[in-house]
């Protein structure tokens, strides 16, 4: 049962799906209207899934299920992912291409090769005061309050230069 993904409780469970490229507006329209079928198809051993979906700077896409009416079983979640394969194949979009990482740079949001993550850290392109995305957020609560993340405080602080401390 698809809800407007804002009155969904923070407490959803949510997975977060990055695509290796931004959406056109055409793609974005196609994407929401499947997603949006999925949602008010989804079910958990044939019990309905209050769900929902967000998509998020033409590059994220978010489910959403409040399991606190009913939870998503491994079935239920392959069938979001199956869905997920399927459009990725006819829009030509990837959406578990691991190998670029999102940045907000000012108001834009960019992708930037992960090959490329020390030289751009070296080179002062990004900082650890850059804004990069938590996708391990687990539910829309965590998506709002730590959804955006300096990479100092993320997983990307490992390729932060070293500094030497003089003694």
């Amino acid at each position: 049962m698809h809800k407007p993904f804002d009155s969904m409780p923070g407490h959803s469970r949510l997975w977060i799906y990055q695509a290796n490229r931004f959406f056109s507006a055409g793609e974005k329209a196609q994407l929401e209207a499947g997603l949006k079928n999925l949602c008010e198809q989804w079910t958990a051993h044939q019990v309905p899934l209050q769900t929902s979906f967000a998509v998020e700077h033409s590059l994220f896409v978010m489910l959403a299920v409040d399991e606190l009416q009913a939870g998503a079983s491994g079935c239920s979640i392959d069938s979001s992912v199956h869905f997920l394969k399927g459009i990725q194949q006819s829009l030509g979009i990837d959406f578990f291409d691991r190998t670029q990482v999102a940045f907000i740079n000012g108001e834009q949001v960019t992708l930037r090769p992960m090959a490329s993550m020390k030289t751009l850290f070296e080179n002062r392109t990004l900082t650890g005061e850059s804004i990069a995305f938590n996708l391990l957020a687990a539910t829309k609560s965590d998506w709002i309050e730590k959804g955006r993340i300096k990479v100092k405080d993320s997983w990307l602080n490992k390729y932060l230069p070293k500094t030497v401390v003089a003694g």
